[in-house]
């Protein structure tokens, strides 16, 4: 079997041959690449992030921790999107003000969470939140398997024990609600509210309502150099930069894919709590966090099926 021939250029001479980088094949599969390490770049950013934010407990405690957290984030957001507040409608104010008291409780709970039971734990009771919303409204039997296999996890996690902080695993599953109504709200005020104004001023609200809690912190106990630039760390690792690479990712994977590759944050987060804080867990808590994972995995393979 001969090559085929290659076309001939205007000029008479043979065109050169499309270079392997320009086949869309090619093109794609390097796209997708540079989405998936996105990915992962952007889940150890938000881990370490709140890795680094815990350090700072001691000085601001977890409350000062979110306080900077929700500054950055506002500046962030106003930076890519600068919403019209005034020409916002009570139909549009309403998700805009819900979400802004969402957001603050839901990094309040899960940075409180972290600072009672760890960051492994935590962020995998936080992850119950969009698992409920991805499980609410199924109708296959699978779907049914995976919120077991979910609560038996949450029951292995929640057993009880001499040493369990159930006030801090409260605090996990408050995050978790607080993260499904972040997720509902976000839509509404997404359908409501042209591209990212609303988020905007969700966060921009948010902020507003940490301020007074900076600036007693502030006269309190004047915080350190060090904590407040792990607080800005956190800001900076936890929301930048998983939202910008979330918006690059959302380009380039298919959002099922984006999804199951969410389910292995919990995953991360014990990762990072073990390497960057000293935080072990036993085999029947890493158990419990492999269960969830799984039941969130399998959720989003049967969809992109």
């Amino acid at each position: 079997m001969r090559a085929a021939s290659v076309p001939a250029a205007p000029s008479g001479r043979p065109a050169d041959p499309v270079p392997p980088a320009t086949l869309p094949g090619v093109e794609d599969s390097r796209r997708r690449l540079a989405g998936v390490a996105t990915m992962v770049g952007s889940g150890l950013s938000n881990q370490t992030g709140a890795a680094l934010g815990s350090l700072a407990f001691p000085v601001i405690g977890p409350v000062g921790v979110v306080a900077v957290r929700q500054y950055v984030a506002a500046v962030v957001l106003w930076s890519v999107s600068r919403p019209r507040l005034r020409s916002f409608t009570w139909r549009q104010w309403w998700p805009v003000l819900s979400l802004a008291v969402v957001f603050g409780t839901m990094n309040l709970s899960l940075y409180s969470a972290i600072d009672r039971i760890g960051l492994g734990l935590a962020v995998t009771l936080e992850f119950l939140g969009p698992l409920t919303i991805a499980l609410a409204a199924a109708r296959r039997r699978v779907d049914a398997c995976c919120a077991v296999t979910a609560a038996a996890g949450v029951v292995v996690l929640m057993r009880p024990q001499p040493s369990t902080d159930y006030v801090g695993m409260g605090l996990g599953l408050l995050a978790a609600v607080c993260w499904a109504s972040y997720i509902l709200l976000n839509r509404t005020v997404g359908r409501r509210i042209p591209g990212a104004q609303g988020s905007a001023a969700a966060a921009g609200l948010s902020a507003l309502m940490f301020l007074p809690v900076g600036v007693v912190l502030v006269v309190r106990q004047p915080p350190t150099a060090e904590a407040i630039g792990c607080a800005v760390a956190a800001g900076v690792l936890s929301s930048a930069v998983p939202y910008l690479a979330d918006l690059f990712t959302l380009r380039t994977v298919p959002a099922q894919a984006f999804g199951l590759f969410m389910s292995v944050n919990p995953v991360l987060a014990a990762v990072v709590g073990l390497l960057g804080l000293g935080q072990h867990l036993g085999r029947t808590e890493w158990a419990g966090i492999g269960a969830i994972v799984l039941a969130n995995s399998l959720s989003m393979l049967v969809r992109r099926g």
